[in-house]
Order: C-alpha cells, then structure tokens, then sequence
C-alpha cells in the first residue's frame, strides 16, 4: 500500500513537472519575439554606453586632465591667481571646470577652492570644495579642512566646527592631529574651553608623534590654569 502511495505522489509530481515545462514552452512560443527583442535592445544599449565610454568620455578626460597641468603648476608655485584663472593661452581651474565639470577630475574643485580661500574670495571658496567628492581619505579631509577655513573667515563658526571635526575622522593619521588643533583653538574662540581641551587631549592621546602633539601641552596648561 506504501509503495502504491509513493508512486501515485511521484506520478503527481511528474506531472507537474511537465505542466511546469510546457507552460514555460507555451510562454515563450508566445512572447519568443517580444524577448528577444528586449535581449537586442540591451546589448544595443551596452554597446552604446561602452562606445560612449571609449570614443567621448575617456577623451574628454584625458583632454581635460592635460589642460589642468599649467594650473597645477601655478598652485604650486603659489600664483593662485594665475592658476585659477589662467592667462588666456592656458587655462585655469575655473575655466577648466566650466568646460569639463567632473570629467576633469575631482581634484580641480579641491584646487579651485584653495586657490579662492588663498585669494580671500571665501563664499566661492565653500561653493567649490562643497562640491569635491574625491574618495581619497587624506585629500578629502584637506578639503573639509579648507572649507572649514573658508567658514571661520565667513564667522559662521559652528559650520567650520564640524568640518574639522569630520575631517579629522576622515584622516585617522597624523594629518587628524592639525585638524583637531583647529577644531580646540576654534573651540576656545566660541568661548567653550571644555571642549576645547577634549580635542587638545585627544591630540596628546592619540597623534603624541605629530608635529601638533610635541607642543600641545600648552595648549592643555593654558586651559586648565585658567580653569
């Protein structure tokens, strides 16, 4: 009676089976054209966007890259007028942005936005490092840093604060340790001494090796004499 049974739910499950298989059949002698069709279509539009890629995007990068060169040799040479605007045979950042936008690579914005911060032109400052979204830790946190900069000169202190703060927890080297003497000495600016001295000692706790923590000590005495 057992093996009755077991063969009745096999034969039902067969057929199942076969009911799966013929109405995936039918589906697709039915709908064949329209799926195929749609498979055309999404290779079509996968060579487009990889012909797009190869023939226009990756030029256009190349191109902009190789306009950006005298302007990066100007900020480094300090003329971040020059760098910036340029001269009429090369081009500076701003231009270089206007005609390329991203596709000449996130560091022209964090250039831009220095070159605008070294010329006292802080609200153009803010506007361009704001739109910087490199992924590199260390050169985003010198981004946030600078911006940070742009804002204290704006006096639109609590902003600047919390650059520092996140630029610091970008850096997690002994780059932090500068950020985090900005964040105190902006801190004891505001009037709050108290956390002031918590960036102090975080720097003295965590970076004691950088250039900030050798000399963070009076940063530390001065507040807690005065307490």
């Amino acid at each position: 009676m057992a093996k009755n049974n077991l063969k009745e739910q096999e034969k039902l499950q067969q057929e199942k089976v076969e009911e799966r298989v013929s109405a995936i059949e039918t589906f697709f002698n039915e709908n064949g054209k329209i799926i195929w069709s749609c498979l055309a279509a999404i290779v079509v539009v996968g060579a487009i966007v990889l012909a797009f890629q190869h023939f226009y995007v990756q030029p256009k990068k190349a191109e902009a890259r190789s306009q950006m060169f005298p302007a990066e040799a100007s900020f480094r040479a300090g003329e971040y007028e020059l760098a910036l605007k340029g001269d009429g045979n090369v081009l500076g950042f701003e231009q270089v942005i206007a005609d390329y936008g991203s596709k000449a690579g996130q560091a022209a914005f964090l250039y831009a936005g220095e070159c605008e911060l070294e010329l006292g032109n802080y609200e153009e400052a803010v506007s361009y490092l704001k739109r910087y979204k490199g992924k590199d830790a260390i050169m985003a946190a010198r981004a946030l840093s600078a911006r940070g900069d742009a804002l204290v000169a704006l006096e639109r202190n609590d902003e600047a604060l919390a650059c520092y703060e996140k630029a610091a927890g970008k850096a997690d080297n002994l780059f932090a340790a500068a950020y985090l003497l900005r964040a105190g000495i902006l801190c004891e600016e505001m009037g709050d001494k108290a956390k002031a001295l918590a960036f102090y000692k975080k720097i003295k706790d965590q970076y004691p090796q950088s250039m900030e923590g050798y000399d963070i000590d009076k940063y530390i005495a001065r507040i807690e004499n005065a307490q």
